[in-house]
């Protein structure tokens, strides 16, 4: 019976207890329901978003006075480390100060590509992640166009219109690998709807009805091939080199050549490491085969002087800082984690590769030396 008594009474303690914390759980929940962050208080919460509203008029009034250049001023880079330290907010994405400067840094590139002509060299627009549309005198191609959604925040994500206001403006668009932060199913059918190409390697969508629609030129290392722009009556010359992102990812490499000559380079998701290294034999030989302009490599692949080396590029824009849909370490920031992430970025910065830093929106005219 005083058994009985006592398991009884360790019955209603554990009761009493789960009572207790529910309760405190539901009151957690109710003074954090209404904040960005669920492990700070409404006070906190209002904290962080007051300091990324104050960090982002600094970095905007940076990033204005001193746009993309090289050599990069000191100044541009404290700016650019003011940015890695927004976005390395683990909701940065949700913070509306955050979303209201992407917003309006895609559409002062929107404004500025629907009113640019070039007439010499090649302009060239970063986007969101490693998204670029690059432009010369006669045609104008997007790489790896995504809205943002892979930021998995509603507020973010750039709308439809937007979107359109791009496509219109570009002739072809290049997807380098299946990952959803470099291709987006929408976009490619509006380009696919305005008679113009989409190419991609043969993984992406390929259980979807618009694979049979998708460009799907041969992935061989320095074989040029011919792309026809019919919106614009001409073909370009393309070569897709073979690349992975390890060795279970197909990753397309796209060196365009446009009509004028000037020849552009977007890597993807493009890294060799471990034991799958076999795209060095191609890498280290391209620079033999063709001349490269403009090459943009993602900014964390781990041997990317190397890879520089064996392009020889005439500018290096490196891509896909701050992806906001990776978590917080795997978001390469601008001062580039090197001894985490094994990286030799620093060894690249100082060669004598010409090296152009860019967030989203901007852009940078590249005119080749007589």
């Amino acid at each position: 019976m005083k058994k009985k008594l006592i398991k009884i009474a360790q019955w209603k303690m554990l009761t009493i207890t789960m009572v207790v914390l529910m309760f405190f759980q539901f009151v957690a929940f109710a003074q954090n329901e209404n904040t960005i962050d669920p492990c700070l208080d409404k006070k906190g919460d209002d904290y962080m978003n007051r300091q990324t509203t104050a960090f982002i008029a600094e970095i905007k009034k940076t990033i204005t006075d001193l746009p993309p250049q090289y050599p990069l001023p000191r100044e541009r880079y404290l700016g650019l480390l003011l940015i890695d330290a927004v976005l390395h907010d683990v909701h940065a994405a949700q913070r509306p100060a955050v979303q209201k400067f992407f917003h309006a840094q895609i559409m002062k590139a929107v404004n500025d590509i629907e009113t640019t002509t070039v007439e010499e060299g090649a302009k060239i627009w970063q986007l969101y992640n490693h998204g670029f549309i690059v432009r010369t005198k006669s045609i104008t191609i997007a790489f790896d166009m995504v809205t943002g959604e892979s930021a998995m925040s509603d507020g973010f994500t750039l709308s439809n219109e937007v979107m359109c206001r791009l496509i219109d403006q570009c002739d072809a668009l290049f997807i380098s690998h299946r990952h959803r932060d470099h291709k987006d199913i929408w976009v490619a059918q509006q380009f696919l709807n305005q008679n113009k190409p989409v190419v991609a390697p043969p993984q992406v969508w390929e259980d979807q009805p618009i694979h049979d629609k998708i460009t799907h030129l041969k992935r061989e290392a320095h074989s040029i091939q011919k792309l026809p722009l019919e919106n614009k009556g001409i073909s370009i010359d393309v070569v897709i080199y073979p690349g992975h992102q390890m060795s279970s990812h197909e990753n397309n490499v796209s060196l365009i050549i446009s009509p004028e000559g000037i020849s552009f380079a977007q890597m993807g998701d493009q890294i060799n490491e471990g034991d799958f290294m076999i795209d060095y034999d191609w890498i280290d030989k391209v620079s033999e085969h063709h001349k490269v302009d403009i090459l943009m490599p993602p900014c964390w692949t781990n041997e990317i002087h190397r890879i520089v080396k064996g392009f020889d590029p005439k500018l290096v824009i490196p891509g896909h800082e701050n992806e906001l849909g990776h978590t917080v370490d795997d978001r390469v920031p601008f001062w580039d984690d090197s001894e985490y992430l094994e990286l030799t970025y620093p060894e690249l910065k100082a060669s004598d590769y010409p090296v152009v830093l860019m967030t989203w929106g901007e852009s940078y005219h590249y005119r080749p030396l007589k």
